[in-house]
């Protein structure tokens, strides 16, 4: 296995503040901006005394045993939640296990993407806002004006869409409200797009960019819908067995398979579930580790135990029943049915385009020059909404309305143009906005100034609603690369072996990586990008958003020997505040009245994170190494200067790094012109070995389905995960 599907860069919330969809996914209690914090935690008095000697993985020490030293605690922790088939004592001690992980202090969560002022023509709430999957990202219902739309006019239609019986109702009265004030409906979305995708496979890529719009031109099993109601989709029903161990869906009938000029392929029946799940995995594209141990016989096919696919618990019981077996108990299946991997595949044209089934039989296909399949948008099959009917790299996709799509009432438009745009240029989303040739554009600190000047500002801008995107700063705790894996010349530290070494050994030590964690003013950071009216409104404290799922029942759990009781209703994100508290931490991870973990910066503590540097000082002492100010720790930042607000974050990051640490760390920025390039060094590595950083702030994950376990996954050992992102695996 490889990666997630889910890992995001961070150039990908350009998509965010460059271009406006209807809203994000998390609805933001804290819409306007918030004050720092006043519960940050006082200057330590309690920090653990250092020891005397600290035992620490040698020089020649396994990715494994380095994984046990930074995240044992972390490990042992969600093991024993994972034991639990219980959903609310599961997500309870699901959120014990990420407060040990969030003290690892490996990663810092950053900002998530949205909260950021925008002007557009997207009418609000018309696109699926669920939190997790990948049905956000579905732009079939989305409704677009010729004109911008009033501040005022989307908190009527709020209100309009809250009190909607269904999403077809909040359709149709959006679409009133917006005419009989004036507005005129268009048939096109213009959407900013900014990176364009290298697969059009979409059961064959981990990566976000390629599935976004790939997720445009088929329909799965169930979907959520505007109203964020899961409904069916090619399901017509489910009947679940009282265990939640099988689930059995009936197909809709006379659906049709159409190639990319409109051309009938065939009809949609269960087996293309087959052939789409046995082609996922067959590639093992990154996708696959979401079925491991949960389908019936997918661990045993992936690993060549078995070759047959029929011992796989995904079954076609005639043409239009469909059957999944899992292993265990899994209550939370139908959320994981939007998300790509159960995407359905036409057998017959995936075969005519020279490819193979089978784990060893596909190898051999893909790398013959008859195998065609996902290498354009011409050479797959849709069932969904639009049709591919233009690409060109780095300029536009076109996608035009299906005329054989079975459901033509959804479509809000009947064209999606994404239009690329490198972020380079500060203004130019603003002002195709403005000119009408894109439907939205966020603000950044150049143009919300000039949308002021020009007032249009007081009128039409508002502030998009966050999402469940976790974006993410890494420490890289067993660096490799100092120079990128695909080209050395480029990224190159400058760093001498002795410091290297230092350095190494420096974010090895836990007190070490909570000093720089603690010396960051993210917040500061945040605003060289959202403006600083803004710079709260999308910082994250956790992984995991704090409401992410809350307990159904009463549930006792033990916190540091104490039995504590949390009523049905608790927030996972209360609980993962106890375990904090009760281990000493000084992390403000979870805060209702503040916005439940977004929207306040509770990490960002100078005089805690000095307390935390003396301590990693005579630490490191004890192993023989000396930090001084005429000795100081040096840490690389890789940091992107094609666009100025990556410049200036980065510059932030460095002055109150070292500001904090009294000159005994030193923060070297090795720029990166390219987002390529940038992104080869902290983001496309396929291992942690060929991670080129000591400090990386590329990198994010999106949840694929409602369970903190499709975040706290992505941390176990393995190179299915993000543990490449601090150098591991």
């Amino acid at each position: 296995m490889k990666k997630f599907t889910k890992i995001m860069s961070v150039l990908m919330v350009l998509a965010m503040v460059l271009g406006m969809a209807a809203c994000g996914a998390k609805t933001d209690s804290t819409a306007t901006t918030a004050a720092p914090a006043e519960t940050t935690a006082a200057p330590t008095e309690t920090t653990a005394a250092p020891v005397e000697a600290v035992e620490v993985p040698g020089a020649d020490a396994t990715d494994d045993e380095l994984y046990d030293y930074v995240l044992g605690d972390y490990y042992e922790a969600y093991m024993k939640a994972l034991d639990s088939m219980d959903m609310s004592e599961r997500y309870a001690l699901e959120a014990i296990a990420e407060a040990k992980l969030l003290q690892a202090s490996v990663l810092q969560p950053t900002t998530t993407r949205g909260g950021n002022y925008a002007i557009g023509r997207v009418v609000p709430k018309s696109i699926c806002t669920t939190l997790f999957g990948s049905d956000a990202d579905r732009q079939y219902s989305v409704m677009v004006t010729e004109e911008l739309i009033k501040a005022a006019d989307r908190d009527e239609l709020k209100k309009i869409w809250a009190e909607a019986e269904d999403a077809a109702a909040y359709m149709t009265q959006a679409k009133e409200y917006l005419t009989s004030n004036g507005y005129t409906m268009k048939d096109s979305y213009d959407h900013i797009n900014t990176s364009d995708p290298q697969t059009w496979d979409v059961l064959a890529t981990y990566l976000q960019a390629d599935a976004e719009p790939i997720m445009q031109t088929y329909d799965g099993l169930m979907m959520y819908d505007a109203k964020n109601n899961q409904v069916p989709a090619l399901a017509e029903s489910v009947e679940v067995n009282d265990d939640q161990t099988v689930f059995t869906f009936k197909i809709r009938q006379g659906v049709k398979w159409v190639d990319s000029q409109g051309r009938e392929l065939g009809d949609v029946t269960a087996d293309d579930w087959l052939a789409g799940m046995q082609h996922m995995l067959d590639a093992q594209g990154g996708l696959e580790w979401l079925v491991d141990g949960l389908i019936v016989g997918a661990t045993e096919y992936m690993g060549g135990e078995t070759t047959d696919f029929a011992d796989v618990g995904v079954k076609a019981l005639d043409d239009y029943t469909l059957e999944y077996t899992l292993t265990q108990s899994t209550p939370y299946f139908l959320t994981m049915l939007g998300y790509s991997i159960f995407a359905p595949m036409n057998r017959a044209y995936f075969l005519s385009q020279g490819g193979a089934f089978g784990v060893d039989e596909f190898a051999t296909a893909k790398d013959s020059s008859t195998y065609t399949y996902g290498t354009s948008p011409d050479t797959i099959a849709y069932n969904g909404p639009f049709r591919v009917t233009s690409f060109t790299e780095k300029n536009t996709i076109v996608f035009s309305a299906n005329d054989a799509y079975y459901a033509p009432e959804r479509l809000g438009v009947q064209t999606l143009t994404w239009k690329f745009n490198d972020g380079t240029d500060a203004t130019k989303s603003y002002n195709d906005m403005k000119a009408g040739d894109v439907s939205g554009a966020g603000l950044n600190t150049s143009t919300i100034e000039m949308a002021k000047t020009e007032g249009l500002f007081d009128e039409y801008a508002y502030t998009s609603e966050t999402e469940a995107i976790s974006f993410v700063a890494w420490l890289n705790v067993n660096r490799k690369a100092y120079a990128n894996y695909n080209d050395a010349t480029l990224g190159v530290s400058q760093q001498t072996d002795e410091q290297k070494e230092l350095a190494h050994a420096a974010l090895l030590n836990v007190h070490f990586r909570h000093a720089v964690h603690y010396s960051i003013d993210r917040a500061t950071a945040n605003a060289q990008r959202v403006g600083e009216e803004l710079k709260y409104n999308n910082l994250i404290n956790a992984y995991v958003p704090g409401d992410f799922v809350k307990l159904e029942h009463d549930v006792t759990v033990d916190i540091n020997g104490t039995a504590t009781t949390f009523p049905a209703g608790t927030f996972y994100g209360e609980i993962r505040q106890a375990q904090l508290e009760a281990d000493g931490s000084h992390i403000k991870a979870f805060d209702v009245e503040t916005g439940l973990g977004i929207g306040f910066d509770g990490w960002y503590n100078p005089e805690v994170a000095a307390a935390e540097m003396a301590i990693a000082v005579e630490e490191l002492k004890a192993q023989g190494y000396e930090i001084s100010a005429e000795n100081p720790v040096h840490l690389d930042l890789a940091n992107y200067y094609g666009a100025e607000s990556f410049k200036n974050e980065g510059q932030a990051y460095k002055q109150s790094i070292e500001s904090a640490l009294g000159g005994l760390v030193v923060v070297d920025i090795v720029p990166f012109d390219t987002a390529q390039d940038w992104n080869n060094a902290t983001y496309y590595p396929n291992t942690g070995a060929e991670m080129n950083y000591d400090i990386g702030t590329n990198g994010g994950w999106g949840p694929d389905y409602g369970d903190p376990k499709s975040y706290l996954d992505t941390i176990l050992p393995g190179s299915n995960g993000m543990c490449k992102s601090f150098g591991l695996f």
